[in-house]
């Protein structure tokens, strides 16, 4: 059975959507060269062998089986095959309804039964130029309490020898063996992780959240002569960068808009950036990826 996709471009710039499969990117190409690792030929029914995935009603783990709010416990179960915590809402893994199209735009939109007490409508655009690609999210509480709501984008970004990154941010945060947090240090303890001039990734595992994020960032990949120009709305104000070793071929990039189990971290925290969302109120988030020749 072939799985639908919708694409999209101008000029250079094409993008292609896989509605079925989260409202993923299938692939993200300049001039035919790929900007996102591009989904496997044939296509794949594993949401993370896509290009880019959409991240709500949360991004990334939550320990402890679920979450407090308001004096109640609601329960989460693992939603993935070897995984300990429940991980990334339920979008990513969602069919979506196809809404308004044009070549060089398309509108999804996800009506959300769960996970646990989470009862959502769910809103993805995506909009190209010549240069660009713009994704648009938002998400509306559709549930009768007021519940802690995230959003986030999980793009999967070829990595060669020569990939560059500039991020700069403020701490970054260890994590455990099991890849909940594990503290915030000031990045001067951790100069391997300091982005804030291009630089190398590092060349062993990283799976760690910055924190301090002004919403920019740059790749550059000297090997295709091309660079990568990130721009985060608020409240995109995290990223977290994943890559299992420097001959893996990708690492991730991830504007979200809180940390990792920040559920179950304190609100006051010095980093936490869940939003308490009552009945019809909504949170909204945006991102685009620029393109250059260098």
């Amino acid at each position: 059975m072939t799985t639908r996709t919708i694409v999209i471009g101008k000029g250079d710039l094409r993008a292609e959507v896989v509605p079925s499969l989260g409202a993923g990117l299938a692939r993200f190409d300049f001039a035919g060269t790929p900007v996102f690792r591009p989904w496997p030929p044939g296509g794949s029914g594993d949401p993370f062998a896509l290009a880019c995935n959409l991240l709500m009603p949360w991004s990334n783990r939550i320990s402890g089986g679920g979450f407090h709010a308001d004096g109640i416990f609601h329960r989460l179960e693992p939603n993935l095959p070897g995984e300990r915590y429940p991980i990334h809402g339920n979008a990513f893994h969602s069919e979506w309804a196809v809404g308004a199209t044009a070549p060089d735009s398309v509108t999804l939109n996800l009506e959300s039964d769960g996970p646990g007490p989470y009862r959502y409508a769910g809103e993805v655009s995506y909009t190209a130029t010549e240069l660009s690609l713009t994704i648009g999210l938002r998400i509306v509480n559709q549930a009768s309490l007021t519940l802690p709501y995230g959003l986030g984008l999980h793009p999967w970004l070829p990595r060669t020898a020569g990939t560059l990154l500039q991020a700069p941010a403020a701490a970054v945060c260890l994590e455990t063996h099991d890849h909940l947090p594990d503290g915030f240090e000031p990045l001067s303890r951790h100069p391997n992780w300091d982005f804030s001039q291009p630089s190398p990734l590092p060349g062993e595992w990283i799976n760690n959240l910055l924190a301090g994020w002004p919403g920019q960032a740059r790749i550059v990949w000297p090997d295709n002569a091309m660079e990568l120009r990130i721009e985060a709305s608020t409240p995109l104000e995290f990223y977290l960068i994943y890559s299992p070793s420097g001959d893996s071929g990708f690492f991730c990039f991830e504007p979200v808009s809180h940390v990792v189990d920040a559920h179950n971290c304190a609100p006051s925290a010095p980093w936490n950036g869940l939003r308490q969302l009552g009945p019809g109120e909504s949170m909204q988030a945006r991102a685009t990826f620029s393109v250059a020749r260098t």
